[in-house]
Protein backbone atom coordinates (compact mmCIF):
# COMPACT_ATOMS: atom_id res chain seq x y z
CA UNK A 1 0.00 0.00 0.00
CA UNK A 2 1.50 3.53 -0.67
CA UNK A 3 1.19 6.22 1.26
CA UNK A 4 -0.88 9.48 0.08
CA UNK A 5 1.81 12.13 -0.98
CA UNK A 6 2.20 14.57 1.74
CA UNK A 7 0.36 18.49 1.07
CA UNK A 8 3.57 20.79 -0.05
CA UNK A 9 1.53 23.79 1.02
CA UNK A 10 0.33 24.84 -3.14
CA UNK A 11 -2.83 24.33 -4.37
CA UNK A 12 -3.73 21.19 -5.08
CA UNK A 13 -3.33 21.69 -8.83
CA UNK A 14 -0.36 23.21 -9.37
CA UNK A 15 1.29 21.09 -6.85
CA UNK A 16 3.86 18.29 -7.85
CA UNK A 17 3.35 14.74 -6.72
CA UNK A 18 6.30 13.32 -5.81
CA UNK A 19 8.03 10.24 -7.99
CA UNK A 20 6.84 6.75 -6.41
CA UNK A 21 10.02 4.69 -5.18
CA UNK A 22 9.12 1.80 -7.85
CA UNK A 23 12.32 -0.19 -5.95
CA UNK A 24 11.03 -0.54 -2.37
CA UNK A 25 7.24 -1.09 -3.90
CA UNK A 26 8.34 -3.89 -5.37
CA UNK A 27 11.33 -5.01 -3.25
CA UNK A 28 10.86 -8.82 -1.91
CA UNK A 29 13.69 -8.34 1.20
CA UNK A 30 11.89 -11.03 3.04
CA UNK A 31 9.61 -13.79 1.30
CA UNK A 32 7.91 -15.09 4.20
CA UNK A 33 4.00 -15.00 3.23
CA UNK A 34 5.03 -13.87 -0.20
CA UNK A 35 1.84 -14.13 -2.74
CA UNK A 36 2.62 -13.97 -6.50
CA UNK A 37 -1.36 -13.22 -7.08
CA UNK A 38 -0.59 -9.68 -5.14
CA UNK A 39 1.16 -8.52 -8.41
CA UNK A 40 -0.52 -7.27 -11.30
CA UNK A 41 1.48 -8.15 -14.02
CA UNK A 42 -0.34 -5.10 -15.81
CA UNK A 43 0.60 -2.97 -12.93
CA UNK A 44 2.05 0.42 -13.66
CA UNK A 45 1.49 2.72 -10.13
CA UNK A 46 4.27 4.78 -10.11
CA UNK A 47 4.48 5.82 -13.92
CA UNK A 48 1.77 8.27 -15.88
CA UNK A 49 2.92 6.65 -19.39
CA UNK A 50 5.32 5.64 -21.78
CA UNK A 51 7.16 9.05 -22.38
CA UNK A 52 7.33 9.73 -18.40
CA UNK A 53 8.46 6.33 -18.44
CA UNK A 54 11.25 7.12 -20.98
CA UNK A 55 12.37 10.13 -18.78
CA UNK A 56 12.83 8.03 -15.80
CA UNK A 57 14.74 5.42 -17.95
CA UNK A 58 17.14 7.99 -19.69
CA UNK A 59 18.10 9.82 -15.80
CA UNK A 60 19.09 5.72 -14.86
CA UNK A 61 21.09 5.40 -17.68
CA UNK A 62 22.96 8.30 -17.15
CA UNK A 63 23.31 7.64 -13.55
CA UNK A 64 23.79 4.11 -13.96
CA UNK A 65 27.07 4.84 -16.50
CA UNK A 66 28.44 7.55 -13.72
CA UNK A 67 28.43 4.62 -10.84
CA UNK A 68 29.96 1.86 -12.96
CA UNK A 69 33.40 4.11 -13.96
CA UNK A 70 33.51 4.27 -10.09
CA UNK A 71 32.95 0.38 -9.46
CA UNK A 72 35.54 0.14 -11.86
CA UNK A 73 37.84 2.24 -10.22
CA UNK A 74 37.32 1.51 -6.82
CA UNK A 75 37.48 -2.52 -7.90
CA UNK A 76 35.84 -3.59 -4.75
CA UNK A 77 32.87 -4.92 -4.97
CA UNK A 78 30.87 -6.76 -8.00
CA UNK A 79 27.93 -6.42 -9.03
CA UNK A 80 25.49 -9.34 -10.21
CA UNK A 81 21.86 -8.81 -11.40
CA UNK A 82 20.23 -11.93 -12.33
CA UNK A 83 17.04 -12.13 -14.88
CA UNK A 84 14.37 -15.13 -14.60
CA UNK A 85 11.10 -15.13 -16.42
CA UNK A 86 8.51 -16.89 -18.30
CA UNK A 87 9.44 -17.23 -22.30
CA UNK A 88 8.90 -13.29 -23.99
CA UNK A 89 8.67 -11.29 -20.58
CA UNK A 90 11.73 -9.36 -22.07
CA UNK A 91 14.53 -10.37 -20.34
CA UNK A 92 17.07 -9.49 -23.05
CA UNK A 93 14.85 -6.19 -24.44
CA UNK A 94 15.23 -5.14 -20.78
CA UNK A 95 18.88 -5.74 -20.60
CA UNK A 96 19.50 -4.18 -23.83
CA UNK A 97 17.95 -1.11 -23.32
CA UNK A 98 19.03 -0.65 -19.13
CA UNK A 99 22.51 -1.38 -19.91
CA UNK A 100 22.70 0.72 -23.02
CA UNK A 101 25.35 3.10 -21.10
CA UNK A 102 27.36 0.80 -19.68
CA UNK A 103 31.08 0.61 -20.69
CA UNK A 104 31.56 -2.96 -22.38
CA UNK A 105 34.56 -3.36 -20.45
CA UNK A 106 33.52 -3.09 -17.65
CA UNK A 107 30.28 -5.86 -17.68
CA UNK A 108 29.89 -9.24 -18.61
CA UNK A 109 26.38 -10.96 -20.10
CA UNK A 110 25.61 -14.82 -19.37
CA UNK A 111 22.81 -16.65 -20.61
CA UNK A 112 22.48 -19.92 -19.56
CA UNK A 113 20.86 -22.32 -21.93
CA UNK A 114 20.39 -26.17 -21.45
CA UNK A 115 23.49 -27.45 -19.45
CA UNK A 116 26.33 -29.10 -21.57
CA UNK A 117 27.84 -32.31 -20.75
CA UNK A 118 30.63 -30.58 -18.50
CA UNK A 119 28.32 -28.81 -17.13
CA UNK A 120 26.51 -31.84 -15.56
CA UNK A 121 29.58 -33.53 -14.69
CA UNK A 122 29.12 -31.21 -11.74
CA UNK A 123 27.24 -29.78 -9.50
CA UNK A 124 24.35 -27.67 -10.16
CA UNK A 125 26.19 -24.42 -9.23
CA UNK A 126 28.67 -24.80 -10.86
CA UNK A 127 28.16 -22.98 -14.31
CA UNK A 128 26.56 -20.17 -12.55
CA UNK A 129 29.93 -19.80 -10.28
CA UNK A 130 32.52 -19.79 -12.55
CA UNK A 131 30.68 -17.32 -14.71
CA UNK A 132 30.82 -14.87 -11.55
CA UNK A 133 31.85 -11.01 -12.30
CA UNK A 134 35.40 -9.60 -10.83
CA UNK A 135 35.81 -7.14 -8.37
CA UNK A 136 35.16 -3.55 -10.31
CA UNK A 137 32.30 -5.02 -12.68
CA UNK A 138 28.92 -5.91 -13.75
CA UNK A 139 27.72 -9.27 -14.22
CA UNK A 140 24.47 -10.26 -15.65
CA UNK A 141 22.56 -13.52 -15.63
CA UNK A 142 20.20 -13.84 -18.52
CA UNK A 143 18.62 -17.01 -16.45
CA UNK A 144 20.71 -18.86 -13.71
CA UNK A 145 21.13 -21.62 -11.39
CA UNK A 146 17.42 -20.54 -10.58
CA UNK A 147 17.09 -22.70 -13.51
CA UNK A 148 17.40 -25.46 -11.40
CA UNK A 149 14.44 -25.51 -9.07
CA UNK A 150 12.10 -23.84 -11.45
CA UNK A 151 12.48 -25.76 -14.92
CA UNK A 152 13.56 -28.96 -13.48
CA UNK A 153 11.07 -28.90 -10.64
CA UNK A 154 8.42 -28.28 -13.67
CA UNK A 155 10.29 -31.32 -15.26
CA UNK A 156 11.81 -33.62 -12.72
CA UNK A 157 12.66 -35.88 -15.59
CA UNK A 158 16.03 -33.59 -15.91
CA UNK A 159 17.10 -34.76 -13.29
CA UNK A 160 18.36 -38.39 -14.70
CA UNK A 161 20.57 -36.45 -17.37
CA UNK A 162 22.28 -34.95 -14.21
CA UNK A 163 23.90 -38.37 -13.14
CA UNK A 164 23.49 -37.34 -9.36
CA UNK A 165 23.97 -40.77 -7.11
CA UNK A 166 20.59 -41.85 -6.03
CA UNK A 167 20.73 -41.37 -2.43
CA UNK A 168 21.48 -37.97 -3.28
CA UNK A 169 17.54 -37.33 -4.99
CA UNK A 170 16.17 -37.23 -1.82
CA UNK A 171 12.16 -36.10 -1.71
CA UNK A 172 13.23 -33.24 0.13
CA UNK A 173 15.49 -31.91 -2.92
CA UNK A 174 13.91 -28.93 -3.51
CA UNK A 175 14.29 -27.84 -0.14
CA UNK A 176 17.89 -28.43 -0.28
CA UNK A 177 18.18 -27.00 -3.10
CA UNK A 178 16.78 -24.03 -2.04
CA UNK A 179 19.15 -23.81 0.98
CA UNK A 180 22.20 -24.05 -1.19
CA UNK A 181 21.27 -20.96 -3.02
CA UNK A 182 20.71 -18.98 -0.25
CA UNK A 183 24.13 -20.22 1.36
CA UNK A 184 25.85 -19.80 -1.85
CA UNK A 185 24.60 -15.91 -2.31
CA UNK A 186 25.10 -15.27 1.32
CA UNK A 187 28.70 -16.62 0.53
CA UNK A 188 28.86 -14.33 -2.34
CA UNK A 189 27.54 -10.78 -0.35
CA UNK A 190 29.87 -11.51 2.54
CA UNK A 191 33.03 -11.43 -0.29
CA UNK A 192 31.69 -8.60 -2.11
CA UNK A 193 29.16 -9.33 -4.50
CA UNK A 194 26.14 -7.36 -4.54
CA UNK A 195 22.95 -9.43 -5.69
CA UNK A 196 19.52 -8.35 -7.43
CA UNK A 197 17.18 -10.68 -8.89
CA UNK A 198 14.53 -9.62 -11.29
CA UNK A 199 11.45 -11.82 -11.85
CA UNK A 200 9.93 -9.96 -14.79
CA UNK A 201 6.34 -10.63 -14.50
CA UNK A 202 4.35 -11.48 -17.30
CA UNK A 203 0.26 -12.27 -17.37
CA UNK A 204 -0.58 -15.98 -19.78
CA UNK A 205 -2.57 -13.47 -21.63
CA UNK A 206 0.52 -11.27 -22.44
CA UNK A 207 2.43 -14.25 -23.41
CA UNK A 208 0.19 -15.23 -25.97
CA UNK A 209 0.05 -11.70 -27.71
CA UNK A 210 3.28 -11.62 -27.80
CA UNK A 211 4.14 -15.08 -29.25
CA UNK A 212 1.05 -14.00 -32.22
CA UNK A 213 3.41 -11.31 -32.84
CA UNK A 214 6.21 -13.37 -33.40
CA UNK A 215 4.73 -15.43 -35.55
CA UNK A 216 2.89 -12.48 -37.50
CA UNK A 217 6.51 -10.34 -38.03
CA UNK A 218 8.96 -11.85 -40.48
CA UNK A 219 11.36 -10.19 -38.71
CA UNK A 220 10.53 -11.50 -35.34
CA UNK A 221 10.29 -15.19 -36.62
CA UNK A 222 14.12 -16.21 -35.35
CA UNK A 223 12.46 -15.55 -32.08
CA UNK A 224 9.58 -18.15 -32.01
CA UNK A 225 10.15 -21.98 -30.71
CA UNK A 226 7.42 -24.62 -30.91
CA UNK A 227 8.29 -25.60 -27.68
CA UNK A 228 7.89 -21.93 -26.06
CA UNK A 229 4.41 -22.60 -26.70
CA UNK A 230 4.58 -26.38 -25.34
CA UNK A 231 5.47 -24.84 -21.76
CA UNK A 232 2.12 -22.59 -21.34
CA UNK A 233 0.82 -26.34 -20.54
CA UNK A 234 2.48 -26.04 -17.34
CA UNK A 235 2.50 -22.50 -16.58
CA UNK A 236 0.30 -22.99 -13.46
CA UNK A 237 3.53 -25.23 -12.07
CA UNK A 238 5.84 -22.85 -12.93
CA UNK A 239 4.11 -19.93 -10.73
CA UNK A 240 3.80 -22.09 -7.85
CA UNK A 241 7.54 -22.64 -8.37
CA UNK A 242 8.55 -19.01 -9.01
CA UNK A 243 6.14 -18.37 -5.55
CA UNK A 244 8.45 -20.64 -3.94
CA UNK A 245 11.63 -19.10 -4.86
CA UNK A 246 11.00 -15.53 -3.72
CA UNK A 247 9.52 -16.96 -0.76
CA UNK A 248 12.67 -19.14 0.07
CA UNK A 249 15.43 -17.20 -1.27
CA UNK A 250 14.19 -13.45 -0.61
CA UNK A 251 17.24 -11.96 1.75
CA UNK A 252 18.64 -8.72 2.72
CA UNK A 253 21.91 -10.00 1.32
CA UNK A 254 20.08 -10.84 -2.00
CA UNK A 255 16.48 -9.90 -2.56
CA UNK A 256 13.66 -10.40 -5.15
CA UNK A 257 12.57 -7.71 -7.27
CA UNK A 258 8.95 -8.98 -8.62
CA UNK A 259 8.44 -6.77 -11.68
CA UNK A 260 4.92 -6.22 -13.58
CA UNK A 261 6.47 -6.77 -16.97
CA UNK A 262 3.03 -6.56 -19.41
CA UNK A 263 4.38 -3.29 -20.40
CA UNK A 264 7.85 -3.25 -21.28
CA UNK A 265 8.29 0.44 -20.60
CA UNK A 266 7.46 -0.10 -16.99
CA UNK A 267 9.30 -2.97 -16.39
CA UNK A 268 12.88 -1.46 -17.75
CA UNK A 269 12.24 1.64 -15.39
CA UNK A 270 11.77 -0.44 -12.47
CA UNK A 271 15.12 -2.56 -13.41
CA UNK A 272 16.98 0.56 -13.95
CA UNK A 273 16.16 2.16 -11.63
CA UNK A 274 16.88 -0.77 -8.71
CA UNK A 275 20.06 -1.52 -10.43
CA UNK A 276 20.83 2.28 -9.69
CA UNK A 277 19.40 2.26 -6.15
CA UNK A 278 21.91 -0.99 -5.78
CA UNK A 279 25.01 0.35 -6.83
CA UNK A 280 24.45 4.16 -5.02
CA UNK A 281 23.71 1.76 -1.55
CA UNK A 282 28.10 0.81 -2.21
CA UNK A 283 29.43 3.93 -1.14
CA UNK A 284 31.37 4.08 -5.02
CA UNK A 285 34.08 6.52 -5.24
CA UNK A 286 37.01 7.08 -7.41
CA UNK A 287 40.35 6.21 -5.24
CA UNK A 288 42.71 9.01 -3.83
CA UNK A 289 45.61 9.45 -5.17
CA UNK A 290 48.53 9.92 -2.75
CA UNK A 291 49.89 12.92 -2.08
CA UNK A 292 53.10 11.06 -3.29
CA UNK A 293 51.21 10.73 -7.14
CA UNK A 294 50.04 13.99 -6.44
CA UNK A 295 53.49 15.38 -6.80
CA UNK A 296 54.62 12.86 -9.73
CA UNK A 297 51.54 14.25 -11.53
CA UNK A 298 52.52 18.70 -11.02
CA UNK A 299 56.09 17.06 -12.08
CA UNK A 300 54.84 15.53 -15.05
CA UNK A 301 53.12 18.10 -16.30
CA UNK A 302 55.67 20.92 -15.94
CA UNK A 303 57.50 18.85 -18.27
CA UNK A 304 55.14 18.42 -20.73
CA UNK A 305 54.29 22.22 -20.81
CA UNK A 306 57.75 22.74 -20.87
CA UNK A 307 58.80 20.75 -24.21
CA UNK A 308 59.20 22.86 -27.58
CA UNK A 309 56.07 22.87 -30.23
CA UNK A 310 56.56 20.08 -32.45
CA UNK A 311 56.78 21.49 -36.12
CA UNK A 312 54.63 19.99 -38.80
CA UNK A 313 56.20 17.93 -40.79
Amino acid sequence: MIPPPAHDGRHPETATPPQVDLVTRHLVVDGKGFQLADVDPADTTGLENKKAARKRLRASINRLTELQSQLYAQDKWAALFIFQAMDAAGKDGTIKHVMSGVNPQGCQVHAFKAPSKEELDHDFLWRCARALPERGRIGIFNRSHYEEVLIVRVHPGFLAHQRIPDRCVTENIWKERLEDIRAFERHLNRNGVAIRKFFLHISKDEQKRRFLSRMEASEKHWKFSAADVTEREYWDDYMRAYEEVVRETSTPEAPWIVVPSDHKWFARTVVAETIVKSLESLDLRYPAVSQEARDEMVAARAALESESPVSPS
